[in-house]
């Protein structure tokens, strides 16, 4: 195992049971609704910006542009997105949510600020600003991860 093998290990798992528990804690939602892990965070970004595009949204989710429209297909199929042509280029899809499935995510997401928000208080001080430098670190990590994912993806990547 390398240098950094319990760390990798420790940071798996408290981001792992942190996702888990949040869920847990504020029930319902598109995690109740039997939605992938994957179509949830896409629900849940469209319910954040409506009018996205399926190709923007892709790259804020790091899915490829295939799987994104695969997953806007089933979406739309399932009633929970609605995919509308942009006025000003045809090529591109925009995204909504329907009305009842907004109604969903911005109830979910209000449970989510509340159960943090609740948590949150009970922190000291020191904590909370442990936090948010380790909300930066992991910011970091989630860049480096999606820069190192793109120069896989290049072509000249490929051919190697």
């Amino acid at each position: 195992m390398d240098a950094y093998g319990d760390l990798i290990s420790d940071l798996f798992s408290v981001v792992g049971r942190f996702r888990r528990q949040l869920r847990r804690s504020t029930g319902g939602g598109f995690d109740a609704a039997g939605l992938t892990q994957s179509q949830a965070e896409l629900v849940r970004l469209v319910g954040r910006r409506p009018g996205i595009s399926v190709r923007e949204s892709a790259a804020e989710l790091s899915l490829v542009p295939n799987t994104a429209s695969t997953l806007v297909s089933r979406l739309v199929n399932d009633g929970l997105l609605i995919r509308t042509v942009d006025d000003a280029d045809r090529r591109v899809g925009r995204l909504a949510l329907t009305e009842s499935a907004q109604r969903v995510a911005d109830e979910s997401r209000a449970a989510r600020r509340a159960a943090l928000s609740a948590v949150l208080t009970k922190l000291e001080p020191g904590q909370i600003d442990a936090l948010t430098k380790g909300l930066d670190v992991l910011s970091e990590l989630t860049r480096l991860l999606h820069e190192d994912a793109e120069l896989r993806d290049t072509p000249e990547a490929v051919k190697a």
